[in-house]
């Protein structure tokens, strides 16, 4: 079992192509800048006191609380000045990975599904169930940490483990109005309006034209509520966007004109500085052979 946390790190992207799994304690963080990234996250929130923005919605956390973080969506945690320990144990999978370990009706990633009706980012598991998780979850970090010829094989059986307790949890959960910022709030009304709109070609003062306010108060509020400037969130959104249509079989020569920046050379710039890597390097990457999981075994039925 890990004996201490590990060291923060503020990197957003994987070395694994199958998981990792963090232990954190801090006693201060520096603010985190709003970010998406490829892969499903769990978060495991243990202690502290932090807001976390997931798009348009804000989740105040107690202690035991799970977020599910899909491929894509924007988040952010958001630090109360008066911080406490904060202590989460983060829990990061391979997109392609978590999507071939079982058989597709097995449906291992239905908790992730944005899509399905009464999809929720918070989980809020009662008390026996957050102790086994924990459990669960602090098992998979000693065998990562083993590296011994059975550890492998082990942490494979515990992230198995830790996904069937999480889909069976985000089944019973119903979606609710908590967590979501206010309907009144003129900041909940824009990002509605730019996740709807990206493709346009929006500014600041489109947007308060658009609710009647002033860009000044606009830009003030957003960057309260949601932690970023309003210019920043649209081209993360439009970005987010642009890997999904690639993703999907588009040529990034298409894709800019479909997510609103106008010309390739912005697109390209604007996806290089934000991934390091550029549109045509990205579609290379997606045509790459997926390694043979270390769960094949769970996916393919026996012969008889």
């Amino acid at each position: 079992m890990s004996a201490k946390p590990q060291r923060f790190e503020t990197r957003q992207y994987m070395y694994s192509d199958t998981y990792e799994v963090f232990h954190y304690k801090d006693a201060y963080l520096k603010e985190v800048a709003l970010h998406h990234h490829d892969f499903y996250e769990i978060y495991f929130f243990l202690s502290g006191n932090v807001r976390y923005i997931i798009e348009s919605r804000s989740y105040l956390l107690t202690p035991g609380d799970i977020l599910l973080i899909s491929p894509m969506e924007l988040h952010q945690p958001m630090f109360h000045p008066e911080q406490r320990s904060y202590e989460r144990i983060v829990l990061w999978m391979n997109r392609r990975f978590l999507d071939n370990l079982v058989a597709p009706e097995q449906a291992i990633t239905a908790c992730f599904d944005t899509s399905a009706p009464g999809h929720a980012n918070l989980l809020q598991p009662d008390n026996a169930l957050r102790q086994t998780l924990d459990f669960q979850l602090r098992q998979l970090i000693a065998e990562t940490e083993a590296g011994d010829s059975y550890s492998a094989l082990a942490g494979l059986t515990y992230l198995t483990q830790i996904l069937i307790q999480i889909n069976r949890l985000a089944a019973r959960t119903h979606s609710t109005a908590q967590g979501a910022l206010p309907s009144d709030s003129v900041v909940y009304r824009v990002l509605n309006y730019i996740n709807e709109h990206y493709s346009e070609n929006l500014t600041l003062d489109d947007l308060a034209n658009q609710f009647f306010i002033s860009k000044y108060h606009l830009s003030r509020e957003f960057g309260r509520v949601v932690g970023t400037s309003v210019h920043r969130y649209l081209i993360q959104k439009r970005l987010v966007m642009a890997k999904q249509m690639m993703r999907q079989g588009m040529s990034s020569t298409e894709v800019y004109q479909h997510c609103g920046f106008g010309d390739y050379s912005n697109f390209y710039r604007a996806f290089k500085g934000e991934y390091r890597i550029s549109p045509k390097d990205f579609l290379a990457s997606l045509r790459q052979p997926m390694p043979d999981a270390p769960g094949k075994w769970l996916r393919e039925p026996s012969e008889k």
